[in-house]
């Protein structure tokens, strides 16, 4: 008699407990139906059984590549295309707002692949790392694997259990299922974001305002008083003295002085003897 209060409250804790259970369930295949671009991408993780697994977890966040990146995996053997469809999965939320402000510069993230036991060398994590130019880049986990990927933007989401964010292209792991696989998209290195675009524009930018400024006039104005020592220089001697005689005829004005004296010493030795002979 006593049990018969509390079977109304038994079932009214149950039917709340369907209604929690259904209010955080997610179909990733309905959520990526809505969006065209991803029809690929969504059809191969239903092909792989993929989104079963995606369906039945609570906190999950999937990186989806659209129709054209997409395309790349339909070549895959069905073993290898779940196994690369299951390390675009995280196991964790992460939205727009909570990928951007990761702490680290480089984040490694636990992937489905990982809880399979078949993942070897890291191969169960994904590397997401912040470029210098502000992109975050993303490549297989295995040491010295290229960034390949790109994160383009936010697709949906239901906070805070299920993420759909689109990357660039798909991260295909080289060696996973033991078979040598070239990595898929081209490799995101530093190079392209190390330019240092103010450093170096500023400088060269700098560089042809001052020179017509600066150093182009300054010789230029430099050339004037270049001159004006010139005067004092020996060059400058025989122009200031361009009036002087040449040698020859400074000898011809010796000569010429000269024969009037030697003439006047004559005369002076001759009136001299006669005034003696005089005497």
């Amino acid at each position: 008699m006593a049990s018969r209060p509390q079977l109304p409250l038994l079932l009214v804790l149950l039917s709340f407990l369907i209604l929690l259970s259904s209010a955080t369930a997610h179909n990733i295949t309905r959520l990526l139906s809505q969006f065209p671009d991803f029809s690929n991408f969504n059809s191969l993780l239903s092909q792989a059984d993929i989104a079963s697994e995606v369906n039945r977890r609570q906190t999950i966040t999937v990186l989806a590549v659209d129709n054209s990146a997409a395309s790349s995996l339909s070549s895959l053997d069905s073993d290898t295309l779940k196994q690369v469809l299951s390390i675009h999965v995280v196991l964790d939320y992460y939205d727009e707002e909570k990928i951007h402000n990761l702490r680290r510069r480089s984040t490694l993230f636990t992937t489905l692949f990982q809880t399979t036991g078949v993942a070897a060398n890291r191969m169960g994590f994904l590397n997401a790392t912040k470029m210098s130019d502000g992109r975050l880049a993303f490549g297989s986990g295995v040491p010295g694997s290229p960034l390949v990927a790109t994160y383009v933007k936010s697709v949906a989401s239901k906070p805070y259990n299920l993420s759909v964010l689109q990357i660039s292209a798909a991260i295909v792991p080289q060696g996973i299922n033991g078979t040598p696989l070239a990595p898929f998209g081209a490799p995101i290195t530093a190079p392209p974001e190390v330019p240092a675009p103010a450093p170096v524009d500023d400088s060269t930018a700098d560089g042809p305002a001052e020179a017509p400024e600066a150093s182009a006039p300054e010789p230029a104005a430099d050339a004037p008083e270049a001159d004006a020592p010139d005067a004092d220089s020996p060059a400058a001697g025989p122009a200031a003295d361009g009036d002087a005689p040449s040698p020859a005829e400074e000898e011809e004005d010796q000569k010429s002085a000269a024969g009037p004296v030697a003439g006047g010493i004559s005369v002076g030795l001759a009136m001299a003897a006669a005034l003696f002979l005089a005497v």
